[in-house]
């Protein structure tokens, strides 16, 4: 690759990209077949001498998600076309991959991960640990259960599948310079300007953080917060030999940490331990340049010794090579895609978890997408920069979690199995109490919330709130049940902290919101309107419920999850010279839900206000005395019954914990985490942001349409954001419609991403699953085609089936809730 002097360059571009390795080199090359050719690409060094040079390059299709397993697939068909177009060699192959599982636990996910990819369009067979060995002749299937063979998985040359990319878009303009530094972020009026390098500055429209294990420090220069952090990562490459056969598939035998790659006749055995090295904490050494780490045999053996067993040949043979070289790995071992919420115009391309050459041509086509078209374009929540809390990029956190998440990646990837590391640091007012009533904690955007509770007796006879991870139904399954019943049947108290909350305020406030929102929020004070925000597909940008609190005044309230995504699109939506400011007041209020069909019954002696559906009818707040305090309260529910969302200074909410559970223990009042009110929202067929909503979901498809006002007078802003795509979609129809199904079977469980069967041929897949404890069976909500349905009962009149670990399940279907479809128990 030639590079050029900096004097030959212009001061200005439209695009400069940080960063020559495989992630750099995708984003330049898709940004130059979109007709970007003003980009320039800067590598500090030398062209892949970072993370890329050295890596495995296995080349997998199937992900964790649709889109995921979408992009991974293109990466794919990608790397078999450059060698043609490029004329630079890239060794790819496409040898198949072989996974092996040695429990029964990993068979079963296996099997789940098996149906989950016909449901993608992925060809994948189940075969016996017998069949395993026909596939490799050098393994050695001692007990095995079974495994998974794909046979359009590959290998290649990581370095040169970057330089093929290179080329390719230095052959359509792009310029790639190397040997320069940058040394910072330039910024104006609250937008990226350009960067700053050892060598001068460069204005731009748009800058692209693709630096790899540096880019936590890139993202810092521009306030961006980047969860990432090196680790070492470990492989051995064996001597030669005639007995090693040619074209093998990949080997991956996660219960023992290890894959395998033949490669020119040797085995490549590389691992990824359950307790990782964090390298360069200190900061990466200013000269590294394909640089290798110093070698740890011991931190190895483990692998090695369970690898000369599992594939004896090894044992046999030499190790030519001893090799640890760095990869980034983040907090979520997801990596980290598109426009950062802080910065318009910066954009992230990094922290791919060792999967960088799988996932790099995929990411760099959808990123150059989002860059070229100002949006998405698909749904890319899954790896979406916008889930960071900025508290994950310090250096704490981050360091001390990618011990943890380097192994995880072959870890059993058991239902809300949770991070065991950097935990304990974001707590709600509630934390000690729940934690003295035997709460059990997972993590929510750095939240500790209690998902379910061990009752007296079970803690008498020895329980503790512990996870103990399984496929099929874990230990806190009754305690689940009960929580479930106790808010169906009686009355229940949950912790909700956690979600976002933002104050709108201002003369314009209302005619902002009119324009963002697809409902109409024009309502009286003391209203509460369910709501979304489109982008101009229709597709669901945000799902929450705007109350107004006064003339000038509204609060938005969103899931934990999304606080960070959610305000920054608000911030970005209020338009120029528009008298209206927002503030995330998320930390300022604590919220305590009170739900059940006996919530009155507790709540009324406590409150000055009547609750009766006269004076507080549902979809109205109040704010009133609660004992001493004043608390706010919001008749709302995400679980399908009568209750109440109380919302009070942080100050004041251990008072009313403790108030509130002194009343209702005479009523049997129950805590309930947020594993039952997962069950309870799937029951009434509720909508999850990232699951069953997202940005390339339209709302009317996604079964929202009664929140949608397309009639609703105009703001002075314009008409809401997304009107003419429900108007089109109203129009020429819809092509699928959110189902939800049950399970004729009552023993199944689903979790997400299980087939969805029409008349024996895959039409989708779920995504959302858990068991109805009311309905008594599990539940799940998933899209299916109906352009060629012409009414609900054509639709509903397929014969339906969701696929379990290979097995198909006759499925009740239903376009309205299966639990109180008509609402009457929210409003008694």
């Amino acid at each position: 690759m030639n590079s050029e002097a900096i004097g030959t360059l212009p001061r200005k571009a439209r695009a400069v990209i940080i960063g020559g390795g495989v992630a750099g080199c995708a984003v330049a090359y898709h940004l130059s077949k979109l007709g970007w050719s003003d980009v320039i690409l800067l590598e500090r060094k030398q062209l892949t001498c970072g993370t890329t040079w050295h890596a495995a390059g296995l080349i997998a299709q199937l992900r964790a998600t649709a889109n995921m397993t979408r992009l991974a697939k293109y990466s794919q068909e990608l790397y078999g076309t450059l060698e043609a177009e490029t004329g630079v060699a890239t060794g790819f192959k496409r040898n198949g991959s072989l996974t092996l599982a040695l429990t029964s636990e990993r068979l079963e996910e296996l099997k789940r991960g098996a149906s989950m990819a016909r449901a993608y369009g992925v060809d994948i067979e189940v075969i016996s640990a017998g069949e395993a060995t026909t596939r490799h002749p050098l393994l050695d299937v001692s007990g095995a259960a079974g495994a998974v063979y794909l046979p359009k998985d590959g290998q290649g040359d990581p370095g040169n599948i970057a330089l093929a990319m290179a080329k390719g878009a230095r052959n359509r303009g792009v310029r790639i310079v190397e040997g320069i530094k940058v040394t910072g972020i330039s910024q104006a009026k609250g937008r990226v300007t350009g960067v700053l390098t050892d060598r001068g500055a460069i204005e731009a429209e748009i800058v692209v953080n693709c630096a790899g294990m540096w880019a936590r420090d890139v993202g810092r220069w521009a306030g961006v917060p980047l969860p990432l952090h090196a680790c070492e990562h470990f492989y051995i490459v064996t001597e030669p030999s005639p007995d090693i056969p040619r074209e093998l598939p990949v080997l991956r035998v996660p219960d023992e940490c290890a894959y395998y790659k033949e490669d020119a006749g040797k085995i490549l055995l590389g691992a990824f331990e359950p307790v990782a090295k964090p390298w360069a904490t200190n900061g990466i050494p200013e000269g590294f340049c394909f640089d290798q780490l110093p070698e740890d045999l011991d931190h190895f053996a483990p692998i090695l010794e369970k690898a000369t067993a599992r594939v004896p040949i090894v044992g046999r043979i030499g190790i030519h090579t001893f090799f640890n070289g760095p990869e980034s790995f983040t907090h979520d071992d997801r990596y980290l895609l598109g426009e950062a919420p802080q910065l318009p115009g910066f954009y992230v391309a990094c922290g791919f978890n060792s999967i960088g050459i799988q996932s790099a041509g995929g990411a760099g086509m959808a990123l150059a997408q989002w860059i070229v078209d100002g949006a998405p374009p698909f749904d890319l929540w899954d790896v979406d920069v916008r889930r960071v809390v900025p508290y994950q990029a310090t250096r704490t956190f981050i360091q001390t979690r990618v011990t943890e998440t380097l192994g995880l990646l072959y870890a059993d990837h058991f239902p809300f199995r949770q991070y065991e590391t950097s935990r304990n640091v974001r707590h709600t007012p509630f934390y000690d109490q729940l934690k003295a009533a035997g709460a059990c904690f997972g993590e929510t955007a750095g939240w500790e919330r209690a998902h379910w509770f061990v009752p007296v007796d079970a803690a008498a006879n020895g329980q503790r709130p512990e996870w103990r991870y399984g496929w099929g139904r874990q230990d806190w399954f009754a305690h689940v049940a009960a929580e479930h019943h106790a808010v169906r049947n009686g009355v229940g108290l949950l912790d909700m902290s956690a979600f976002g909350k933002f104050r709108v305020e201002g003369p314009d406030a209302e005619a902002v919101l009119q324009r963002i929102s697809a409902n109409d929020v024009a309502v009286e004070p003391g209203r509460i309107v369910y709501t979304q925000w489109l982008n101009d597909k229709g597709g669901i940008e945000a799902d929450l419920t705007i109350t107004r609190l006064g003339e000038s005044s509204f609060l938005v309230i969103t899931s934990a999850a999304c606080v960070i995504r959610d305000f920054a699109w608000l911030q970005r939506q209020i338009p120029d010279g528009a008298r209206c400011v927002t503030l995330d007041v998320s930390s300022g209020e604590a919220c305590l839900a009170l739900m059940g069909p006996r919530a009155r019954d507790v709540l009324q002696p406590l409150v000055s206000y009547d609750l009766g559906n006269a004076s507080f009818p549902f979809g109205t707040a109040r704010t009133m005395e609660l004992g001493m305090a004043l608390v706010r309260a919001h008749r709302v529910t995400y679980v399908g019954e009568l209750g109440w969302e109380l919302y009070m200074p942080t100050e004041f909410a251990r008072y009313v914990f403790d108030a509130i559970m002194a009343a209702g223990a005479p009523h049997g009042l129950r805590l309930v985490g947020v594993n039952a009110m997962d069950t309870l929202r799937l029951e009434k067929a509720y909508r999850h942001f990232g699951h069953d909503i997202a940005d390339e979901d339209h709302v009317l498809e996604a079964g929202l349409g009664f929140a949608v006002k397309p009639n609703k007078p105009r703001s002075k802003f314009g008409d809401f954001i997304g009107r003419e795509a429900v108007l089109t979609k109203k129009r020429e129809g819809m092509s699928r419609r959110l189902v939800q199904f049950k399970l004729d079977d009552p023993e199944p469980l689903l979790y997400h991403s299980e087939p969805i069967i029409a008349n024996g041929a895959i039409v989708g897949y779920l995504t959302s699953g858990g068991f109805g404890h009311s309905l008594g069976a599990a539940i799940g909500l998933g899209y299916v085609p109906c352009r060629e349905c012409d009414s609900a009962e054509r639709l509903l009149a397929h014969r339906f089936e969701i696929e379990v670990a290979g097995r198909a399940v006759p499925a009740l279907a239903s376009l309205k809730p299966m639990y109180d479809p008509s609402g009457d128990r929210v409003r008694f």
